[in-house]
């Protein structure tokens, strides 16, 4: 599959305006987002439903423009429908809505669901024989001062989850210091690496990758601009 352009990918994702946008939140998912569905997905925006494809959860879903932009990049709906982000004619809310918008596979927006959500859906696709499909669920950093994500952390080694990939985007907008990640995550049993958000080649690295027995995780770091 070919790769998306970011030129493109982000005057698509400035179409979509409003003080709901959260931008910054938004804007440091796009390369990791570009890699997956530039490179490393298998989907067919044409049949969004088809059962042979990867399956995306975008835990951090109240900033969904850049998720929103990749999305009509690939053709799962109209570049048009853009413009109508938060309108009240438009599908494209504030939280991406699995039954307004083709390619959603969750609605999400309420943080700390899209891990324990993506780890049934991992126990599904084993459940249907689905041996080749895998599941990645994006979160923020501070995302993951839920709990609720650390019961999905403790449990996914234990069900030998290595069709699952959660990528971690660390913006370092943490209250509370979560670090060293890596380690942190090792310690639960998860195969665990580090790289530079904007890198493209590292991230195509790392979330191509599939362990044969343990979850994997991603922490794609996030340095400000010039930084």
């Amino acid at each position: 599959m070919s790769g998306l352009n970011r030129d493109e990918v982000v005057r698509l994702a400035s179409l979509a305006t409003g003080d709901e946008k959260h931008e910054v939140s938004s804007y440091s998912t796009l390369d990791v987002l570009m890699v997956l569905y530039g490179r490393v997905l298998r989907f067919d925006s044409d049949r969004p439903d088809w059962e042979e494809r990867d399956r995306f959860i975008l835990s951090k879903g109240h900033g969904p423009s850049a998720f929103y932009a990749v999305l009509a990049a690939r053709g799962f709906f109209p570049e048009e429908w853009l413009s109508t982000f938060m309108a009240r004619e438009g599908r494209l809310g504030g939280h991406p809505d699995r039954r307004l918008i083709p390619g959603v596979e969750a609605s999400t927006g309420s943080l700390g669901h899209g891990l324990g959500l993506s780890v049934g859906i991992g126990l599904a696709l084993r459940a249907k024989g689905l041996e080749k499909q895998r599941v990645f669920c994006l979160t923020g950093d501070a995302e993951l001062n839920e709990g609720s994500n650390w019961e999905a952390i403790l449990v996914a080694p234990q069900l030998r989850l290595s069709n699952l990939t959660l990528v971690v985007i660390d913006n370092h907008s943490s209250s509370i210091p979560m670090g060293p990640w890596e380690d942190k995550f090792m310690s639960f049993g998860w195969h665990a690496r580090a790289v530079d958000s904007r890198d493209h080649e590292q991230l195509y690295g790392a979330l191509s990758y599939r362990d044969a027995e343990w979850p994997a995780v991603v922490i794609a770091d996030v340095q400000p601009v010039g930084g």
